[in-house]
């Protein structure tokens, strides 16, 4: 009587389309994992030789990932607009097999540790076709988060985690049970803590030079006082939010001067992230970005591989960035 992926999304939408999707989504998870635990046997480390639509260089489990999950998600009967980090343009899927969905995703977040057995994982957003309309288009996917119905991760570690939230609902987590082949509940109702958690920040301070002063001094904040915050960097942006959701702390990737738009990709990567991060009950900022210090929820993407900053966390550490930005007389939001 397990209490599987399929199961829950039935109870809780009574939507046969969304268990498909989601029924699709884990069947290309799955068959990443097997893909990532076996890249070592069948010789899937190192690069493929190509860059991909944000100029990353490839590497072979990158091309396999996003092959498996476009075959997944164009066969499922379900979707209409594809959009992946891993193509320049979007993927139109034909009309007889189109749905109402359109899906961005990064298949396989975190990839240039994949070498070296980290952690890696995949990250995916999901918006529904215009109404009235046969076929979708990118527009709608160019839309803010207010409009994305879901939003998840899958992370690929010592253990298989599906983490994901429908808009306005509770963020679920489900484990891969290798046994069994299914997707199960394992955490219900995920709550960022309500102290804040652990005193961990998360930071590429290979970038502090390149920060404004607010961060900066922010960092500097985390670091000095009675009680120091410890430093925790993995590299992969799954592994990075999943340890600040289940223990909390604060997470950053904020714009500065080499990259002016920041550096993770708004659609598959800002936008998801942070719904999951703030119907857990955390913060999802920008830090300063276009003048202003806004919610990444709030963003309206202009391309599909636009970039955005970030910064996620709770109240007690959000506000220590705040204020650093208040003492630089910058306007802040309402925690």
């Amino acid at each position: 009587d397990a209490p599987t992926l399929s199961r829950y999304v039935m109870k809780q939408s009574r939507d046969t389309d969304l268990v498909i999707l989601m029924n699709a989504l884990a069947t290309s998870f799955k068959i990443i994992t097997t893909a990532v635990n076996r890249a070592g046997v069948a010789k899937l480390y190192g690069l493929a030789g190509e860059v991909n639509s944000t100029g990353d260089d490839q590497k072979k489990l990158d091309v396999m990932s996003n092959d498996m999950m476009i075959n997944a998600l164009v066969n499922s009967g379900v979707c209409s607009v594809l959009v992946s980090e891993e193509n320049e343009d979007p993927i139109v899927v034909p009309e007889d097999k189109a749905g109402k969905y359109c899906v961005a995703f990064d298949p396989l977040d975190g990839s240039s540790n994949i070498d070296c057995n980290v952690s890696v994982g995949t990250i995916f957003s999901v918006y529904e076709r215009s109404p009235g309309t046969k076929q979708g288009s990118v527009d709608d996917l160019l839309k803010s988060g207010a409009h994305c119905i879901c939003a998840g991760y899958c992370v690929y570690s010592s253990a298989v985690e599906l983490v994901f939230t429908f808009r306005g609902g509770t963020v679920e987590g489900f484990c891969l049970d290798p046994t069994i082949g299914e997707f199960v509940h394992t955490r219900y109702n995920m709550r960022f803590p309500d102290d804040g958690g652990k005193r961990i920040y998360s930071a590429n301070e290979g970038n502090y030079n390149f920060w404004d002063k607010p961060i900066q001094d922010a960092i500097l904040a985390f670091k000095g006082g009675e009680k120091p915050y410890s430093a925790r960097y993995v590299g992969s942006m799954v592994a990075d939010i999943h340890r600040t959701l289940l223990y909390g702390g604060i997470y950053l990737y904020p714009a500065d001067n080499k990259n002016t738009q920041g550096k993770l990709r708004c659609l598959y990567e800002g936008i998801p992230m942070a719904m999951i991060i703030e119907q857990a009950g955390g913060i999802a900022s920008t830090g300063l970005f276009n003048g202003k210090v806004g919610r990444v929820l709030e963003l309206t993407p202009d391309a599909i591989h636009c970039k955005c900053p970030i910064i996620m966390g709770g109240p007690r550490d959000i506000g220590i960035v705040y204020d650093s930005y208040k003492a630089a007389g910058v306007d802040v939001p309402e925690l």
